[in-house]
């Protein structure tokens, strides 16, 4: 291979245009033709832009009904904190997990799963004992990503207080009364729904009447979970749960899916180092816990 030819295999284009026509005469030299082709298998090999991108790779997925994509939201807020070493940030949710803090908003699916359990086996490592603060606000979801979430509640050594704000249905209403005896808790304007597990099946009659089996057990499996965690009979389980039940957060407390109604922050969810600080003195009533609301600090806004 000439001087000549090595020049013109390096100066080849990724995705050449067009091909210089050669030079006539005694001295020139003919380009190699397989160099273009190799540049060509070259450009096509190479991996796309976004495989450089610092996002990781997320395929494009049908969306379950209801669902709304964080990008739907916008930007996800950062707290930017100062320490001895400069400042450092953090998207709002990592930073509540510091503070023992997990959230489940919106339809409850695989990925929302894996993540809540990853959350509370982390917590338990970092300390087995110290209570978790679960906040629902979830019209819930698939009924196996739910129920990993449960098992893993029942499965790690820390408490797990939960929180119903918004609403807590279906599977939501089943990881609220999940929580720890004492700590489930609902705010006042929140609302709980049970009912029995629904889906659907095609195919041949066999098929359908596999999964008509299944959905059975699945449904005794849940009003199981409900009676023990509700103290309520099996009988009057089905019957409630025979369709939509809806409830404020008074009744799921004589229901028996919380422990109590709260308007402000209760000592238990106090985050480290303010529940020493006096509140504010409010006037007028004891909060929706029935205790004073002097001794409380108020929620924030």
């Amino acid at each position: 291979m000439t001087t000549s030819t090595i020049a013109n295999l390096a100066g080849a284009s990724p995705l050449p245009t067009f091909a210089p026509r050669p030079r006539s005469g005694p001295n020139s030299v003919t380009p190699c033709p397989a160099a273009p082709a190799a540049a060509r298998r070259l450009a096509v090999a190479a991996p796309p832009r976004a495989f450089f991108s610092r996002e990781p790779y997320q395929p494009h997925l049908p969306e379950p009904a209801g669902y709304s994509s964080t990008q739907a939201y916008g930007l996800v807020p950062m707290v930017v904190e100062t320490t001895s070493r400069g400042e450092r940030a953090y998207d709002i949710f990592s930073r509540l997990l510091k503070e023992r803090i997990v959230c489940i908003h919106g339809p409850i699916a695989d990925d929302t799963a894996s993540l809540v359990v990853a959350q509370l086996l982390f917590l338990e490592s970092e300390n087995p004992l110290k209570p978790i603060s679960l906040y629902i606000n979830s019209p819930g979801g698939v009924v196996t990503a739910g129920l990993a979430i449960y098992d893993t509640m029942q499965y790690i050594r820390c408490p797990v207080n939960t929180i119903c704000i918004g609403q807590a249905a279906s599977m939501g209403s089943l990881l609220l009364a999940a929580g720890a005896r004492g700590e489930r808790r609902a705010l006042p304007n929140a609302r709980i729904m049970i009912h029995q597990p629904s889906g659907g099946a095609q195919g041949q009659a066999t098929d359908i009447a596999i999964q008509a089996k299944e959905i059975l057990k699945l449904r005794d499996r849940l009003n199981k979970i409900y009676a023990k965690h509700t103290g309520q009979k099996i009988d009057k389980i089905e019957d409630c749960m025979e369709r939509d039940l809806f409830m404020d957060p008074q009744e799921a407390l004589e229901w028996g899916l919380i422990d109590e109604v709260i308007e402000n922050r209760p000592a238990s969810l106090m985050p480290e180092g303010l529940s020493a600080v006096d509140p504010p003195h409010h006037g007028g009533g004891g909060g929706g816990n029935g205790r004073d609301r002097d001794m409380e600090e108020p929620s924030a806004v």
